[in-house]
């Protein structure tokens, strides 16, 4: 059990509206904490499409290091999370009920291979707890809570996956979704989203420009910009720049806030002085 106190708990869930006082978890979160987090959810009965893109877009951003976040529904939440462990990754399940009732009682084995990979599931309700149907919206809270943006990659316009977005919104959570045929229903609520304004994804790069986060040069690992200033310096230096006058310059920031923000990447350890006013990532 977990209270609002615990460092394991990422600061963004902890500023959620309707936070719970507690959390139970099987697993550890700790590891999991300090690594970009997204939620990919979707319709509960994808197409070969939906399914493709998911596990495509999955595994390709497990290898990045990014933990994945759904909630163990049938359709494209499991495919995320299987998707995620075939490729060696961790996962988080966020569950509707008790940890010792798992839902739907098929997918026991998928959330044992969770927490066996390094993963978690985590639920605001004690032992014994049934998923009631309330539940389910109310989980979808913390779905989005505990990521830094949602991804949907396949719904329909009632899908119950909008609700995640609503609370992604709330919470103010990028959201993302993939495009879809447009004679297709399955792909109504993905391409109503898109006219909404969420980010299209077409590629793991668009997930990596809408939420802020550039590859590590050479070891192809994420480092995390926490606003566009942040992000306009690490693009530059993960190119090659390394000299601070032309970053300056090639970022276009002003010298006070350009000032600043390197400080800050140095000071939280995401960039490091080589001397000389030369730059690299930590």
């Amino acid at each position: 059990m977990l209270t609002l106190t615990s460092h394991s708990l990422p600061k963004e869930l902890k500023r959620i509206g309707g936070v719970p006082d507690r959390l139970y978890v099987e697993g550890d979160l700790s590891p999991l904490m300090d690594r970009p987090r997204l939620a990919v959810i979707g319709s509960r009965k994808p197409t070969a499409y939906g399914r493709a893109v998911t596990i495509k877009l999955v595994q390709e951003l497990v290898r990045e290091g990014v933990v994945i976040i759904s909630g163990l529904a049938l359709g494209i939440d499991s495919i995320a999370h299987r998707a995620c462990l075939d490729a060696g990754g961790q996962t988080i399940a966020v569950l509707p009920a008790g940890l010792d009732k798992i839902y739907p009682s098929s997918h026991a084995n998928l959330a044992s291979d969770i927490v066996r990979h390094g993963g978690a599931l985590v639920t605001e309700y004690p032992a014994n707890t049934t998923p009631y149907a309330v539940n389910f919206l109310a989980r979808n809270r913390l779905i989005s809570g505990l990521a830094e943006g949602v991804l949907v990659t396949e719904a329909a316009q009632r899908s119950g996956s909008l609700n995640t977005v609503n609370h992604a919104l709330e919470q103010n959570r990028v959201v993302l979704t993939v495009p879809g045929n447009i004679t297709s229903l399955n792909s109504t609520g993905c391409n109503n989203l898109l006219r909404m304004g969420a980010v299209p994804v077409t590629r793991t790069d668009d997930i990596f420009d809408g939420l802020g986060w550039t590859r590590e040069g050479g070891q192809e690992q994420i480092v995390k910009a926490a606003n566009p200033e942040e992000f306009a310096i690490l693009s530059l230096i993960q190119k090659g720049i390394s000299d601070g006058g032309e970053l300056l310059e090639d970022s276009q920031l002003k010298a006070a806030v350009f000032s600043q923000t390197l400080t800050m990447l140095e000071i939280t350890g995401r960039i490091k002085p080589l001397g000389g006013n030369q730059w690299a990532i930590a």
